[in-house]
């Protein structure tokens, strides 16, 4: 930055499924401050998973307004704003933008059977039907996940079960869409963002559009997809209404931004070829760019559009990781009972490294599977459940939050292999963001289990939010993402060690035979 030139900034907007965190960036990736509020989800019968949009939208408006009533001087220097936002949860709004329902996330299983219904045919492969698994794969890169999880499954279960609803629909938005919509006022989606809707022909990195072939395949109408642009193109500016509100200028533009895995990657700082990251939130994910279109249907991973114009992106994601270790505070140790209420801490989090400090490696061979609610890559089920594995009269809680780490540590690598093999390169060493990357000792772990060294990104749990805000200063041309790398920085870096390894190469055996083993009865069990 040139002498007396004072620094521009980003309002970055990281939506997450337990909440909005908005940052103060500076157009070089530097976090000044954040702020964030919470938002509550609802689970219901059959797979449901829903949030109401307007608490995601009230909880950034607190959160943006209580982080700028702290920077009133960096106020006036905010250029843009950028928004990340969780994959596949989607909204039906109506014309003037008002959502008709709440959002079905992310984890909202219920379209399942109708995706099944729509996939399958003869011959069968993997639960689809071969010509139509052939033409998504050769035109979208993937296909829609049997698990229902996918924005697709969202609109169809929407037309089949709230046709009143459907009908009402202007447009079915991603999360990310529509912040940006109640930011400017405009109907849009970027190449990446609309990826899970299956409906776009990526083919050409350069060149992506509609397929109507797809979208007539599928039953659904054209007219109620929004129209595409790049991550790094502007939307619009700030509606007056908002401005005002945000004590910003009305001039003040909108990004295109990207989902979460696209964001993270950016704000991981791993945008060359081959360059892994690794994230550790709710769920998880190991991620590269990749130069080809490739598909893995048996594993669940895919070339898909990158936030990086012109860039694919290795995808793939696993449905709860940190999400184990709030299943353990909250449903079990600190579970509000008939029985018995511990008294819970502050912040049960920032005691983590200490609790699991005392345990050793293996946690007295216990092993957690974290497939809480069911799993997406490297199978995609959604039936199976967690597991909590050779439990003795001497187990105790630090040995349970150990294994829980453990656990998430074991199906990362799992899904590691996978990655590694669709790439066809050995990822090392990997950078790690996301809230579990605050944990000393779960980085550690996961550097043991996963043989590799882990380079943790300086600010982990801001990593969207600053890859929400080089998206936006790539786009106002501050800075190209060839520049990324060297503006990231690392506060440590975790080394394998081979003793500990050795615990975990047993034990990770295990955990796989554990798959094997109970996926039948889990089938048995939780089909419906």
């Amino acid at each position: 930055m040139a002498a007396g030139k004072k620094e521009k900034y980003v309002l970055a907007l990281d939506h997450g499924t337990s909440g909005c965190k908005v940052a103060l960036v500076t157009i070089h990736g530097s976090v000044v401050d954040f702020d964030s509020e919470g938002t509550p989800i609802s689970f219901l019968p059959g797979g449901g998973a829903e949030q109401d949009p307007a608490d995601w939208w009230n909880a950034f408006l607190k959160s943006a307004k209580r982080l700028l009533k702290r920077n009133p001087d960096l106020v006036p220097r905010v250029e843009s704003v950028c928004v990340s936002s969780t994959f596949s949860s989607t909204v039906a709004v109506g014309r003037d933008g008002t959502p008709l329902m709440n959002s079905l996330t992310w984890m909202d299983a219920r379209g399942a059977r109708y995706i099944r219904e729509l996939a399958g045919g003869f011959p069968n492969v993997q639960g689809y039907g071969l010509g139509k698994v052939l033409r998504w794969i050769r035109t979208t890169g993937g296909g829609p996940s049997l698990s229902g999880k996918d924005d697709i499954a969202h609109v169809i279960l929407t037309e089949r079960e709230y046709p009143d609803i459907y009908e009402r629909t202007h447009k079915f938005l991603g999360s990310k869409d529509y912040f940006n919509l109640r930011l400017t006022g405009e109907f849009a989606a970027t190449h990446d963002s609309i990826t899970l809707f299956w409906v776009t022909d990526n083919r050409k990195i350069n060149d992506i559009r509609y397929s109507d072939a797809l979208i007539r395949e599928l039953g659904i109408d054209r007219e109620k997809l929004p129209p595409l642009v790049r991550s790094v193109d502007v939307i619009g500016t700030l509606r007056p209404s908002v401005a005002k509100e945000l004590g910003l200028s009305a001039g003040v533009r909108v990004f295109g931004g990207s989902p979460d895995h696209q964001s993270a990657l950016v704000g991981s700082g791993a945008v060359r070829d081959y360059e892994g990251h690794l994230y550790i939130g709710t769920s998880s994910w190991v991620e590269c760019i990749v130069p080809f279109k490739k598909t893995d249907m048996f594993h669940s991973i895919a070339s898909l559009p990158s936030a990086i114009p012109g860039r694919y992106q290795c995808i793939n994601e696993q449905d709860i990781a940190g999400g184990a270790l709030d299943f353990l505070l909250n449903n079990i140790i600190f579970h509000r009972s008939h029985f018995y209420t511990a008294k819970r801490p502050k912040d049960p989090y920032a005691r983590l490294d200490e609790t699991v400090a005392g345990v050793p490696p293996g946690s007295n061979r216990m092993i957690f599977a974290p497939w809480l609610n069911g799993e997406r890559s490297p199978v995609d089920s959604t039936t199976l459940r967690g597991i909590l594995f050779n439990i003795s009269m001497t187990s105790n809680t630090d040995q349970i939050v150990r294994a829980v780490l453990e656990g998430v540590a074991y199906n990362t690598r799992w899904s590691l292999r996978y990655v590694e093999r669709f790439a066809g390169k050995r990822m090392a060493p990997l950078n790690i963001i996301g809230g579990g990357a605050r944990s000393r000792a779960w980085c550690g772990i996961l550097a043991d289990v996963l043989g590799r060294e882990i380079r943790r990104v300086k600010n982990p749990v801001q990593a969207n939010a600053r890859g929400a805000a080089f998206i936006a200063s790539v786009g106002a041309g501050n800075i190209s993402f060839e520049n990324i790398p060297d503006l990231v920085e690392y506060d440590s870096v975790f080394y394998p060690d081979g003793v500990r390894g050795a615990v975990y190469n047993e034990l990770y055996g295990e955990f796989v035979n554990l798959y094997r083993k109970n996926r039948g009865i889990f089938g048995r069990l939780n089909r419906g």
